[in-house]
């Protein structure tokens, strides 16, 4: 009778510390997703493992991408279906980084390099702002709250938008905050409609920074101000030097990049496109505080986050392939942290545009 005693309280405690450790332990900062919850956005369950077989072919060699950069915007979407409920679950609602603050929070500092941009670019009420590349709308929630302005977000991705409508409506900002399915390549826009724009870490996705900057150009005002804040390889990175080759190209086969930018080819792509340059710096640098910090102390997480995944994926509540795209996105950690570490990467290249006025 003991012993059944025992037993029953041991898997009482077992099962309690499984539910710990999916549903409460897992959630993301914001509560936004349940670890057993995660699905593959779009795609259905049984097709998780071929799609991510295609992506990781496709983004295999980086800068082969760019030859056939038609194809990049169908791998990005494939990527943000892989990966949004993953991002979601342990990361949170804004798929960026932010420069660590001293006595502040990670979800403080997230906030205030969001509502930075739209002070950046005058954001007030009154305004339609685009927000390109928008994710699930945590950068929107937290400007459109800020400054009062209206926000479009723009999205390739199609379940990031059933996200991001889901979470706007829940924060009671939907009448402030729309968001609309699209290339931003092609935004469904008509000329000269928005006051403001911003992008952040989002048109790191497109082949030719050119064209996504020439759209960007085209639906703002005449005098209306842009900001972006861009992943590049700094003045620090050796194309000769195999390690820096290797951690670059690490970064760009695990997020989807067809090729990171150099700084210098920043501004001269907002130039290309008619833009005049207000500001550019890059708000990683010093005295800001290490924006990988958050990568390495969560590595332990992102390990506990790893067993989660596998065995949901092994008792069949998350897609078979869940758990090839969480152990690919846990090595990209990795080599974000070496790019910060050795000073080679940034990804907040601020810079700060304004489209000429009409004479």
């Amino acid at each position: 009778m003991e012993s059944l005693a025992l037993l029953f309280t041991g898997g009482a405690l077992l099962a309690a510390a499984l539910y710990w450790f999916v549903c409460i332990l897992g959630p993301a900062e914001q509560k936004g997703k349940r670890a057993a919850d995660l699905s593959a956005g779009s795609i259905s369950a049984e097709k998780v493992q071929d799609n991510y077989n295609q992506y990781w072919s496709f983004f295999r060699r980086p800068k082969e991408t760019v030859g056939v950069a038609d194809k990049v915007p169908d791998f990005v979407d494939t990527f943000y279906n892989l990966v949004t409920d993953i991002y979601e679950w342990g990361w949170g609602q804004s798929f960026h980084f932010s420069p660590s603050l001293r006595g502040k929070s990670h979800a403080e500092a997230t906030r205030l390099h969001e509502v930075a941009a739209a002070d950046l670019i005058g954001a007030k009420p009154g305004h339609r702002v685009v927000d390109v590349g928008c994710g699930v709308g945590g950068p929107m929630r937290a400007i459109a709250a800020h400054s009062r302005a209206n926000v479009v977000g723009i999205t390739i991705n199609d379940y990031q938008v059933k996200r991001a409508r889901d979470h706007n409506r829940k924060a009671g900002l939907d009448a402030l905050c729309e968001v609309v399915q699209g290339n931003f390549l092609e935004m469904p826009f008509p000329d000269g409609s928005f006051d403001g724009a911003y992008s952040i870490e989002a048109t790191c996705h497109a082949p030719r920074l050119e064209e996504v900057y020439g759209e960007i150009f085209r639906v703002l005002k005449p005098g209306a101000l842009y900001v972006s804040y861009e992943w590049v390889t700094t003045e620090k990175f050796a194309a000769d030097d195999a390690e820096h080759v290797e951690i670059i190209e690490g970064i760009e086969r695990g997020d989807a990049l067809p090729g990171l930018r150099s700084v210098g080819d920043i501004g001269a792509a907002a130039r290309a496109v008619g833009f005049e340059i207000v500001a550019e710096r890059d708000l990683a640098a010093p005295p800001a505080g290490p924006w990988w910090s958050r990568l390495k102390f969560g590595r332990i997480a992102y390990w506990r986050n790893h067993i989660v995944v596998s065995v949901l994926a092994a008792v069949g509540v998350a897609p078979k392939g869940t758990v090839d795209v969480h152990e690919m996105l846990c090595k990209t950690a990795e080599y974000l942290t070496k790019g910060g570490e050795k000073g080679i990467f940034s990804p907040m290249h601020m810079i700060l545009c304004r489209k000429p006025a009409e004479k």
